[in-house]
């Protein structure tokens, strides 16, 4: 009877744990550790691709970064025994007990064996769960993932990447935007005060700073990329703030004449241009896209009709539950031809009184675009069942499609 007993609750574990991996959305069976995914195979190699800091203080990357491999005997000399217990031996800490659940300091939380940075303070929320909890990573790079069986139940644990630390777990219960959240130990982490990220800087960040040496005097590895884009006469560039730039970069890929679409940020400075920064509201950078179009297949005034259509451009400073200046409605205009057709648009649209509400969208001479972060780049094409996505993205995706058949791609229309 004890053999029969034994094998059910081995069956029934199997039975799990299979119908949790499957029922898992793509972005989280992307991230497990098998050896036939991208992921399980930088494990198996002797370096990682992750963010880090430079000297300056800004998160760059991603950056080729050797894996930090120790016996356990030199991560005991490294790590408290607590440290130890949680980091290395993936116990878990007491609930409300953990000496960061209340923080609220602005910073970033770092992992504890290696300082790789994981999560930052403007991602952090209170869950109730009795454990720090964030909705997401400073960059996913920086975070792997793989199913956990020890407690009977299959859920998905979160190790550092580049030491193998153990962090916590990850569950589909968090907030907008992402839905997620990562729940983690206190002792597998250390705070940083946002002052002090310099103290952070990573020696995997020279070779950006050598990259940017290398071009001539005056120009930025993003100058360079955008002069390069720009080149072909019969291509012309719009850059447009909507709100989240998931949700806008998807609405105008799908369009027939449109080249490319690339996340971003305008109305700042370099120095301001990540999205770490640029979520503290103090940049003066929006959350932007750079579509590069064909102007002979679809006209910059179809852009902003359609840009219009996709967003709420009475919202100051926010798109629904996005707040923050950065959320901003915007066009940021390339030449007086743009400004004129956006004024254009503007009166049009208050004429018509399209809206019940004021338009607050504002005009703003484009200095330069910075590129986001790769993670960033064809988020809602990538992370199709992300709850966010399916919530604010889908909706304003299948609105173009309705409204403007015409004016997508075939292959994107059917």
């Amino acid at each position: 009877m004890r053999r029969v007993t034994v094998l059910v609750t081995i069956l029934a574990l199997g039975i799990t744990m299979i119908g949790v991996i499957f029922a898992q959305s793509p972005r989280q069976r992307a991230g497990r550790d098998g050896a036939d995914t991208p992921r399980g195979k930088a494990r198996q190699s002797r370096s990682v691709q992750v963010y880090v800091f430079d000297a300056q203080g800004k998160l760059v990357g991603p950056v080729e970064s050797p894996r930090l491999v120790l016996s356990n005997a030199e991560w005991r000399k490294r790590l408290t025994p607590e440290q130890f217990k949680v980091s290395r031996g993936k116990a878990t800490e007491r609930p409300f007990c953990g000496t960061l659940l209340d923080n609220h300091l602005e910073g970033v939380y770092h992992c504890v064996g290696c300082k790789l940075p994981l999560f930052a303070s403007n991602s952090k929320f209170t869950s109730g769960s009795g454990w720090p909890s964030f909705f997401q990573p400073v960059a996913s790079e920086n975070i792997a993932q793989a199913v956990d069986t020890t407690e009977g139940m299959a859920r998905m644990e979160i190790h550092c990447a580049r030491c193998g630390g153990h962090l916590g777990h990850v569950f589909e219960d968090g907030p907008a935007p992402t839905g997620l959240r990562f729940c983690v130990n206190s002792a597998s982490l250390e705070f940083t005060p946002a002052d002090k990220l310099a103290t952070l800087a990573d020696p995997a960040a020279a070779s950006v700073t050598a990259a940017e040496a290398a071009l001539p005097a005056g120009v930025t590895q993003t100058s360079a990329a955008t002069d390069q884009k720009t080149t072909d006469k019969k291509t012309a560039v719009a850059v447009l703030a909507g709100g989240c730039f998931w949700c806008t970069e998807a609405v105008f890929e799908q369009l027939a004449g449109v080249k490319s679409v690339e996340s971003g940020y305008a109305g700042g400075d370099q120095n301001t241009a990540n999205y770490y920064t640029v979520s503290s509201g103090q940049t003066g950078h929006a959350e932007a896209i750079r579509i590069e179009y064909d102007p002979e297949q679809i006209s910059f005034e179809k852009l902003l009709d359609i840009f219009f259509e996709t967003h709420d451009p009475t919202q100051l400073n926010r798109q629904g539950n996005d707040v923050g200046p950065q959320y901003r409605s915007a066009v940021f205009y390339a030449d007086a031809q743009q400004k004129a057709a956006a004024e254009k648009k503007l009166k049009d649209l208050t004429d018509a009184k399209k809206f019940r509400r004021r338009i607050v969208t504002t005009l703003e001479p484009l200095a330069e675009f910075y590129p986001a972060e790769q993670y960033h780049q064809d988020y809602a094409m990538l992370h199709p069942d992300q709850p966010y996505i399916q919530a604010h993205t889908y909706p304003k995706v299948c609105k173009v499609r309705e409204k403007y058949a015409a004016d997508v791609k075939p292959e994107e229309g059917k």
